[in-house]
């Protein structure tokens, strides 16, 4: 039998708070998505993480689909295995940063690197998309 994914609305609300209501791999705010940010399993169940609130962040749909259930990548530049970025304890900043007035994130270190990668933050044509609108009305790239 698998593991309960239950959580719940006070760990909800926490766990949005703490975020600032928007995706912790690529900043999308809440207020510019159509769809609702999900509450991400750092570690996922399937690797034996838990529910606490401390391996949760939110996802947009589409970063938390293309982590699935991962918690490594490969570095591009080097090669090596290496764990994702965790937005739980890691400084965005100091693994990314914005390029093409905020269209693209690149990252700065083998983590930032590995999850740009797995997750097609540079790459995603339907985030491109998205992000060149919010960068036109002047919504985007965030300021922290």
């Amino acid at each position: 039998m698998g593991r309960s994914c239950y959580i719940s609305a006070a760990i909800d609300r926490q766990v949005r708070e703490a975020a600032q209501h928007r995706c912790g791999y690529c900043l999308s705010p809440q207020h510019l998505l159509m769809a609702q940010l999900e509450i991400e399993h750092i570690v996922p169940l399937a690797k034996q993480g838990g529910s606490d609130v401390l391996n949760l962040w939110l996802a947009c749909p589409p970063c938390n689909r293309f982590k699935g259930d991962r918690v490594t990548a490969i570095d591009p530049e080097s090669g090596e295995v290496v764990a994702l970025f965790n937005p739980r304890t890691q400084v965005w900043s100091e693994h990314f940063r914005w390029i093409e007035g905020g269209l693209k994130i690149v990252g700065l270190t083998a983590i930032g690197r590995a999850t740009v990668a797995a997750l097609r933050l540079d790459s995603n044509p339907e985030a491109l998309v998205v992000r060149g609108f919010w960068i036109q009305v002047g919504w985007h790239p965030p300021e922290n």
